[in-house]
Order: C-alpha cells, then sequence, then structure tokens
C-alpha cells in the first residue's frame, strides 16, 4: 500500500472575516508547473509556473482557466531534481485572472518531503 502524507494544518486560529486567509506564510518560488483537471466531462491540461509556495499550498500563473474547488493534480519542475515533484490532489481556493491558488490535499510521503526540504531552501536564499 502506497503511503500518502497529508500535509499538516496549522494550529493557529485565523479569522474568517480577513481578507488575509492564507495560514502559513508563502515563500516566493519560481519553477515550471504542469497541472490536470477535469471541467464537467472535459479533461484539461495546462501549464504554467509557481509564483509562491508554502506546506499548505502555492500561487501559480497557468495558461488554462480553472475555477475555485476544482480537484487537480499537479507536476512541480523543482530546480533541484530532474524528476518532477508530483501532487496528487490539490483544490483550487482562489482565482484572479490567470492567477490561483492552490490548497495541497495529498502527495506521497517522499515528495512532501521534498516540497519542505525544497520550501526551507528558498527561505534560507531569501533570507
Amino acid at each position: 500500500m502506497k503511503q500518502v502524507k497529508h500535509l499538516r494544518r496549522p494550529e493557529i486560529p485565523y479569522s474568517s472575516h480577513s481578507i488575509e486567509r492564507r495560514r502559513m506564510k508563502r515563500t516566493r518560488a519560481s519553477f515550471g508547473i504542469m497541472y490536470s483537471g477535469v471541467n464537467g466531462d472535459d479533461v484539461f491540461i495546462g501549464d504554467g509556473s509557481a509564483v509562491d509556495l508554502s506546506e499548505g499550498g502555492l500561487g501559480i500563473l497557468g495558461n488554462c482557466p480553472v475555477k475555485i474547488g476544482m480537484e487537480l493534480t499537479l507536476f512541480l519542475y523543482l530546480l533541484d531534481e530532474e524528476e518532477p515533484l508530483f501532487v496528487s490532489e490539490a483544490m483550487v481556493a482562489w482565482t484572479s485572472g490567470s492567477l490561483f491558488g492552490m490548497e495541497v490535499k495529498e502527495v506521497s510521503l517522499h515528495d512532501g518531503d521534498r516540497m519542505l526540504s525544497f520550501l526551507r531552501d528558498q527561505a534560507v536564499s531569501q533570507a
């Protein structure tokens, strides 16, 4: 059976009345992304690039429109390795034109650890 990592949720409460709903600090990032999902009866594939990343999500500038609540599969082409990082389940949290935010729902233990390691490295290089 394949091990799956559910990314942890922060224990910091937040106000649902606040405009800023992010629960985790995002770090600026720039790497390629391919995403796919289902819209009605159609399967679509889009390309884009990450604009920021956190333990629980990422911002994407994409070439294929998405809607809030859509579930997508993501391939993240991080700069650290040749093989793309695979996110088996992510949900669109917000959209603004071709920019949209994803909440990561499910990722393998290996890829979850890679994502956290990449995030730490990015935070250190930006400090």
